[in-house]
């Protein structure tokens, strides 16, 4: 029977190996060794082991693996078998290496979230995004000249595989110190290092790397190196000497160094050079850092910018690598790993993406990770996140939270004190323009609390030479403007302020971003946001933050009166200012907008890009807005940065169907992709208390896939009547869906304008069918419809000829018509009390056929447009003598010509023909591009 493979088989080698002689001599003094509480091998146990392998057994069956290894090594040592019992040595440590390995990137593969659920993680090889890293200047020297506003000396972005990389001077870096503001993601950027190189990917160079939590709170008093290392390890026997032998190879992680708390100031005299030394642990560590102790050794440091200066001052020629966060392309891949699905990756990112303020905060890693955790709870409950009440400044209350559980061992309980004067520091910086403050500053406010100012501030150190002291700024200009914000809601911010009283109040913030500072923009948007319920409650409760409940009404009341001197008193009154619609958003107070809003029964906006974020702000307030009647919309675009997570953004995973949607052959599947980049509105303009009865889109330039949007409101919409959309791109594609819910039971549209829709003959064949159909449709206006010509005119005519159609006016101006299409059009006239067909060549023929069938008695006509600039003389007088017939009848130019938005002229078509005795805009006239 075959012998099993030995369990250690060096060891079975190195016995093997030995004469009789030397064998006989280790069996000798294997039995007087005592290990663990005086454990020997039993004597009869040995003597019965004639042969190596019977003895390896026999060791087996008493020792551990790693007990029977150092035990015989030590037996050889006595026995004077360097060599042999090196070489044994040199096999466990390349055998520990290994497992250290696999135990490296078994504990630090996969990490819990503070969200996450009983059992599950994540995994670093599918969560790890790429961060932004940039090199600082090596030299204090370069440092210096960067702070002195000289060139800058930074040596161009690196990576977390590449700290170690030689610069340009062919000498790899010894010391690196990554740093990064708090929830910039260094330590996931640890947990990145170790996992790659236990999988054998970056820093072979390194025969093993130990990493040391400076924010462990077991973390001994006093150590030596080779207790730190064999507290890494797995095992229990650990060849501590051997390893640390060649430590050109090893390289320390100081992870969190700023936890730390100790100052840097051990005298030299009292560093040791022994690795087993035990000395307190921050004589230890320095020892490190200054190169007492393993001076060959290499060092990652990662270290908020509060430590820098007193840490600089322990290393020499030290390289400074700074993590700036994600880049735009880093955060949609982040987004895609945490959520591990397409769908709802899209989906979130595109509801960040929309939102300006939100998706330049997720550069901040933390602040991605906050919004992921937010909205796949969203997601996770079946909820549009079109409709989600989580706005921005929520974000940053949860973001505040996070820093507040990661404050330092024996921070105090209260923060509102400290919050208090750092709100206040944010908000004399907004006022002020400033984002860097003194070292002063801090100070008179008491700010300078070691375990509380590195979370919120970052320190700028000044190079050498420069006199002033350090000085702090916030992570991002948006957490200023957060935290600016947050100083207006806390209870006790007048007393702090001193003998800048008069900022302390909000109405003074108010009119001043009225009037002139729209920079406070960003700041009102986030105090909305901090007055509403949710996060007041979030604050006062768990934050311990007290806030002041008056807040809500003062802004309530700005609101109602800031919009008094732009519109006009009365049933009319309308809403023209975007920024509105974003407050009441942030608030998302339903009582609150209905009270903003009560006053107004229009909204009307003009040259605005509108992103999703700006529908999903109009949606939450159309819907509490029952007095609005009518929404225009001038020289606006709907605008997709992303259409696939644009699109993807407004539909829930497996949600319920919208609230506002009514069965029936229109209606808009839930499940289905948006089509168009405005259904959100359009879903929020047919909900079920809406009351809007005119809808004008001019100079939108719609494309056709918003029609399917439009048709579905015009289907269930029983209060629209009337619709105007000038200067789109709709095509004939676009009016055939339009017609679908024209042609709907619920469809009570009125009037229906379509000017400068780029329309062709190819689209008449429905129109007409809605026009024979159609209980309530009373106006169409087609006007500047170039490519409708004869045959278009012909086939509309065939709508107009049932009893059942109630058309009243139709206009086809400037729609390239001739005298062939004035027979259909006599003959379809009887309905209609106005017809326009200004500005077409429809010659003598055409004029006299209209005049002919104009002059019955029975024909109800009281306008026709007409353009009379080249008739011959027979036509002028038969014009002349129906007008005499019917003295109320009124012929002559009545095309509207509509003043086109900024922007939008270099959109219009060619108009062709400018009419004696009527003043025409040069631009209007015969050929004129506008």
């Amino acid at each position: 029977m075959a012998e099993e493979e030995p369990a250690v088989p060096g060891l079975l080698r190195a016995l093997q190996g030995l004469p009789l002689k030397g064998f006989q001599e280790f069996k000798t003094k294997l039995s007087e060794v005592q290990v663990e509480g005086g454990w020997k091998i039993p004597e009869d146990s040995l003597a019965r082991a004639s042969h190596p392998w019977a003895l390896l057994h026999c060791m087996g069956e008493s020792y551990s693996e790693d007990v029977a290894m150092e035990v015989a090594i030590g037996v050889l040592r006595e026995m004077n078998l360097g060599d042999l019992a090196e070489e044994l040595l040199g096999e466990v440590v390349k055998e520990h290496k290994q497992k250290y390995k696999e135990h490296v990137v078994q504990g630090f593969l996969r990490y819990k979230e503070v969200n996450s659920r009983p059992g599950e993680s994540r995994s670093v090889r599918s969560h790890f995004t790429p961060l932004a890293i940039t090199r600082k200047p090596r030299s204090k020297r370069e440092a210096a000249a960067t702070s002195h506003g000289c060139a800058d000396t930074s040596s161009g972005p690196a990576t977390i595989s590449t700290l170690f990389n030689p610069g340009a001077d062919g000498q790899s870096p010894q010391v690196v110190v990554l740093v990064g503001a708090p929830g910039m993601g260094k330590t996931m950027a640890v947990r990145k290092v170790m996992v790659e190189w236990g999988e054998g990917i970056i820093y072979t160079q390194f025969d093993y790397v130990f990493c040391i939590d400076c924010k462990d709170t077991a973390l001994p008093k006093e150590a030596s190196v080779a207790e730190l290392v064999s507290k890494c390890c797995p095992h229990r026997r650990v060849p501590v000497g051997k390893i640390l032998e060649d430590h050109k190879r090893i390289l320390f992680i100081l992870d969190g160094f700023e936890a730390l708390g100790f100052a840097l100031v051990q005298p030299e005299l009292e560093l040791s050079s022994d690795p087993s030394a035990v000395k307190p642990l921050e004589a230890t560590l320095m020892g490190l850092l200054k190169k007492t102790l393993l001076p060959e050794s290499s060092l990652l440091i990662t270290t908020r910018p509060m430590a820098l200066q007193s840490l600089g001052q322990c290393l020499e020629g030290e390289d400074y690598v700074e993590i700036v966060g994600f880049s735009g392309a880093a955060r949609e891949e982040y987004f895609h790993r945490y959520f591990g699905n397409d769908h709802e990756a899209d989906v979130a990112f595109g509801f960040a993406r929309a939102n300006e303020i939100l998706y330049s905060l997720c550069s901040i890693p933390v602040m991605s990770w906050t919004v992921c955790s937010i909205l796949q709870q969203e997601l996770r409950k079946g909820k549009d996140l079109t409709e989600c009440s989580k706005a921005t400044a929520w974000i940053g209350v949860l973001y505040l939270s996070w820093l507040a559980k990661h404050r330092g061992r024996g921070s105090p309980q209260d923060l509102h004190p400290f919050l208090l004067q750092l709100c206040s520091l944010a908000a004399d910086g907004i006022w002020k323009h400033k984002v860097l403050f003194e070292e002063k500053a801090i100070k008179d406010r008491g700010l300078d609390q070691p375990d509380l100012l590195p979370l919120f501030l970052n320190e700028k150190i000044p190079g050498e030479g420069v006199e002033h002291g350090n000085s702090y700024g916030f992570t991002h200009l948006h957490l200023q403007e957060f935290f600016a914000a947050m100083f207006y809601v806390l209870e006790g911010n007048v007393e702090v302020l001193g003998d800048s009283r008069d900022t302390a109040d909000i109405k003074v913030l108010l009119e001043s971003y009225s009037e002139s500072r729209e920079d406070l923009n960003v700041t009102v948007r986030f105090l909305f946001g901090l007055a509403s319920r949710e996060c007041r409650e979030h604050m006062d409760n768990t934050l311990g933050c007290r806030s002041s409940p008056r807040a809500k009404e003062e802004l309530l009341s700005w609101l109602q009166g800031r919009h008094r001197g732009t519109s006009q008193p009365g049933p009319g009154m309308k809403l023209s200012r975007l920024d509105t619609f974003h407050f009441l958003f942030e608030m998302n107070d339903e009582s609150v907008a209905r009270r903003a809003l009560g006053a107004f029964s229009a909204m009307e906006l003009q040259d605005t890009k509108l992103t999703l974020y700006d529908q999903m702000a109009l949606s939450f307030c159309i819907r509490q807005w029952p007095g609005l009647g009518s929404v225009t919309l001038r020289g606006c675009s709907f605008h997709q940065q992303d259409p696939k997570s644009e699109a993807a953004a407004s539909v829930p995973c497996n949600g319920p169907a919208d609230a506002g949607a009514h069965p029936g052959p229109m209606a808009e599947p839930q499940h289905q992709e948006l089509r168009s980049p405005m259904d959100v509105l359009c879903r929020a303009l047919r909900h079920p208390g809406s009351d809007l009865r005119v809808l004008r889109l001019q100079w939108c330039r719609l494309p056709e896939s918003c029609c399917a949007a439009l048709a579905a409101l015009l289907a269930q919409h029983r209060s629209l009547e009337r619709l105007e959309l000038g200067d789109t791109a709709l095509g004939d594609r676009g009016v055939r869906l339009l017609c679908q819910g024209l042609r709907q039971p619920g469809c009570c549209l009125r009037a229906l304008r379509l000017r400068y829709s780029r329309l062709t003959s190819a689209c008449c064949k429905d129109l007409a069918a809605v026009l024979s159909t159609s209980p309530c449709l009373e106006e169409l206006d087609l006007s500047f419809s170039e490519g409708l010509r004869d045959a278009g005119a012909e086939l509309l005519c065939e709508g107009l000829r049932p009893r059942s159609c109630r058309l009243r006016t139709l206009r086809l101006g400037s729609c390239r018509l001739t005298g062939a299409c004035c027979r259909a059009l006599a003959a379809g006239t009887p309905p209609l009390t106005c017809l326009d067909l200004s500005d077409n060549e429809l010659g003598a023929d055409g004029v006299l056929q209209l005049c002919r069938q104009l002059r019955s008695p029975s024909c109800p006509l009281r306008a026709l447009g007409l353009s009379t600039a080249e008739l011959p003389q027979d036509a002028l007088q038969a014009l002349a003598a129906l007008q005499e017939l019917k003295p109320s009848l009124k012929v002559g130019y009545l095309l509207e010509q509509e003043v086109p938005q900024t922007g939008a002229m270099a959109r219009l078509p060619f108009h062709r023909g400018a009419l004696p005795g009527r003043r025409v805009p040069p631009s209007l006239r015969r050929g004129a591009l506008l």
